[in-house]
This record gives structure tokens, C-alpha cells and sequence, in this order.
């Protein structure tokens, strides 16, 4: 199976600018690829300065970002997972979201539980529990950035039998990249971490991406990282059973070796 991530340098605010970029990124695939992982909040850019900016920028299901993904599935053949702006408008609440999508629907969307910095201020924590979806040959969780400095997001996808962990993220700091060595080894599952690259600098805020996009290996191997300033595409070649098998060794099993009773917390 094929697996990938796409790492690109949105410009705030210009969706059409940012699918084009992506649209001449993926042109030169010729490999039969299952799923690509797009960055955090791809099409819109990071930086927002206000709830009224980001209620203008945010979408639901049925909004051009989707259209445009499904599109992109369509002609490369594929499952993608990207990060977006999501609005919904019965509650008037708006989330960091990551979806996953085929040619025909959305299959999936999840809301970023851990917000990072400002984020706190313009979107709505997430309010969907973790899952594990199934599509094909491969069961895909799902993630977004900060999500991961908490290890029980990465180890409830693992007992929701997770293959992927598609990680879509817009990384300022230098930790997650080798960080996510320790989640996948410690969890048997493979990841692809999507970061974008460039720089955003409106208000007060100056953001610089680490780029580095990579793809880790159940067993902790980095199959592939990306440079720290280039607009890139990259595809690997995994057995994404090989997530399946938690053993160590013949005596350690990394599910099944745990203790949760004596897992205590006061």
C-alpha cells in the first residue's frame, strides 16, 4: 500500500491560490496511492485575527474545500485527509477540523481536541471522540498538530485498531517530528505527520513553519521526512498489517502488557 503526505505554503486567506498550488503539486503522481495527508487548515492559512475572520474563512461538508478534495481524489485516485475551518452553523461554533475523503463523500471529520496557543481564542475545542475508519484495507485515526504532546490520543486510535494515524499539522516548534518516532513505536502504527512550510506574519503575529513532513513506521523508522522549506510531495511504500502485530518480542505485547488498574490518578 501507498501512502504519502503533501506539504504545501498556503497564503492566508487565498483558498483558490492554495488549491492551484496543490492542484501543480500533485500533478507528476503516477503511483497507485491509497492516501495523502494535506496540512492543518491547508486552503485558508493559520494566522487568524479575529472569531469574524475565522467564521468568514470556515466551511461545512458541503463547502468548496471539500469539492475541491473530492475533485483531487478523483483524479489521483486516492483517499486524502486535510485539515480545515469547520463551521457548524446549528450551534455557531467553529473547529480546527481534519476530514477524510474520497471521490464521493466526506468519511469522516474530526474536530481538534487540544488547541495550540491562539487558536484558543478564535476556534471551539473539539467535541467528537476519537475514531478509527475503515476504508478499503486500511483503518485510518485521526489527529491534528498539537494533538500530539498528549500520548492518549495516539494510544486510543492504537485500541481503536488503528493502521494510520493521518496527522495533519501546522508545526511552529522543533519537537513533534522526532516525537512522533517515540508514538508510533510505542503503539505499533504507522503515521503520516503533514506540515506546511513558510512563514505568516499579520498583527502581532509572526509564525514560521518547520516543514518536515514525514512518514514514521510502526516499528519508529522514519520512512521519509521532507525538507524545512519546500512545497513537496512524497509517497512510501508500507505493509500497513504490519500495525496489526503489537509484539516486541516474544514475551512483550504492547496492548496487551498493559495495567490499567494499576494506572492510577488522584
Amino acid at each position: 500500500m501507498k501512502i504519502g503526505y503533501i506539504q504545501n505554503d498556503p497564503e492566508f486567506g487565498r483558498k483558490e491560490m492554495n488549491f492551484r498550488q496543490v492542484r501543480e503539486l500533485t500533478k507528476g503522481i503516477q503511483d497507485d496511492v491509497a492516501l495523502l495527508v494535506l496540512p492543518e487548515l491547508f486552503a485558508t492559512g493559520y494566522a487568524f485575527q479575529s472569531i469574524k475572520e475565522t467564521k468568514m474563512m470556515a466551511e461545512d461538508i458541503s463547502g468548496e474545500t471539500i469539492h475541491f478534495l473530492q475533485d483531487l481524489c478523483r483524479s489521483i485516485g486516492c483517499v486524502i485527509c486535510a485539515g480545515f475551518a469547520e463551521i457548524d452553523r446549528d450551534r455557531d461554533q467553529i473547529y480546527n477540523s481534519a476530514v477524510l475523503v474520497d471521490e464521493h463523500e466526506a468519511l469522516g471529520v474530526y474536530r481538534k481536541l487540544h488547541l495550540f496557543n491562539k487558536e484558543t481564542l478564535y476556534f471551539s475545542p473539539g467535541n467528537l471522540p476519537l475514531a478509527v475508519h475503515t476504508i478499503g484495507g486500511m483503518k485510518v485515526g485521526m489527529m491534528i498538530c498539537f494533538d500530539w504532546i498528549y500520548p492518549e490520543v495516539a494510544r486510543t486510535l492504537a485500541l481503536l485498531d488503528a493502521d494510520i494515524i493521518a496527522h495533519p499539522a501546522n508545526l511552529v516548534l522543533p519537537y513533534c517530528q522526532d516525537a512522533m518516532i517515540t508514538r508510533c513505536l510505542e503503539n505499533h502504527v504507522f503515521a503520516i505527520t503533514a506540515n506546511r512550510v513558510g512563514r505568516e506574519t499579520r498583527g502581532m503575529d509572526n509564525f514560521i513553519f518547520t516543514g518536515q513532513s514525514q512518514v514514521t513506521s510502526f516499528d519508529g523508522t522514519v520512512l521519509a521526512r521532507a525538507p524545512a522549506g519546500a512545497p513537496v510531495v512524497k509517497i512510501v511504500e508500507i505493509n500497513q498489517k504490519d500495525a496489526r502485530n503489537k509484539k516486541i518480542n516474544e514475551f512483550n505485547d504492547l496492548i496487551a502488557g498493559r495495567r490499567p488498574s494499576m494506572y492510577r490518578t488522584r
